[in-house]
């Protein structure tokens, strides 16, 4: 199984405590019990986290009229709102969360140029919260696409998660296959379009990032 580069350090370090705990249990525990219990603990977890950061293999169609889902999860949320950070206008919110045992690479949802990106320090709400989106750790992206229009992004740091890694950066040009970043452990991903797309998803759908078509833009 092939991981993310996100997870390589975080890998080796469990790596390492799962190879000590081993030593550790065969030397010093001697009831057979205890020992299997312990050791079979520490490989479930060690398991669990190899999971977390597998990097799956899938063919990206890319569609610069349509908006792909930039993760894994479901759909939790979709409502019209106003993005009051950089947009400052209302638009259709579409919120995604991502649960510990989706995959939690986060592609770039249309092709186009990044006109803006900030991180802000937070709080660490259940991501799946209302309050989460303006009060969490979180980095907002915008992207321009061809017709001069821009879609925002979002990712939110959940109760879970304690670091939101990017890849990208102002001025890149990107497309579809692109990945904008890596969540650690449990987060959500809010998606400000116009009002006009054109939804194919629902309320409660689970969606594939980068498969997944979210709406059709319209001009």
């Amino acid at each position: 199984m092939k991981v993310h580069r996100a997870g390589i350090i975080t890998i080796v370090y469990a790596t390492a405590i799962v190879a000590a705990i081993a030593l550790l249990s065969w030397f010093f525990i001697t009831d057979t019990v205890l020992k299997v219990s312990i050791l079979s603990t520490a490989v479930v977890v060690y398991y669990l986290i190899v999971q977390f950061f597998r990097y799956p293999q899938r063919t990206i169609v890319q569609n610069e009229t349509m908006i792909l889902s930039p993760a894994d999860g479901k759909v939790c949320d979709i409502k019209e709102f106003v993005e009051n950070e950089y947009l400052k206008t209302k638009c259709l919110q579409v919120s995604i969360f991502m649960s510990p045992t989706n995959v939690h690479i986060n592609w770039i949802p249309v092709p186009g140029k990044v006109t803006y990106m900030k991180h802000k320090d937070g709080e660490f709400y259940a991501a799946f919260k209302d309050k989460s989106a303006e009060e969490n750790e979180r980095t907002t992206t915008a992207i321009k696409i061809k017709d001069g229009r821009e879609i925002v992004m979002r990712q939110i740091a959940g109760a879970m998660a304690r670091r939101i890694i990017n890849y990208v950066t102002v001025g890149d040009l990107v497309d579809q296959t692109t990945e904008v970043g890596f969540i650690r452990f449990g987060s959500r991903v809010d998606l400000f379009l116009p009002l006009n797309t054109q939804l194919m998803i629902k309320l409660g759908d689970k969606v594939t990032g980068s498969q997944t078509i979210i709406g059709q833009i319209h001009s």
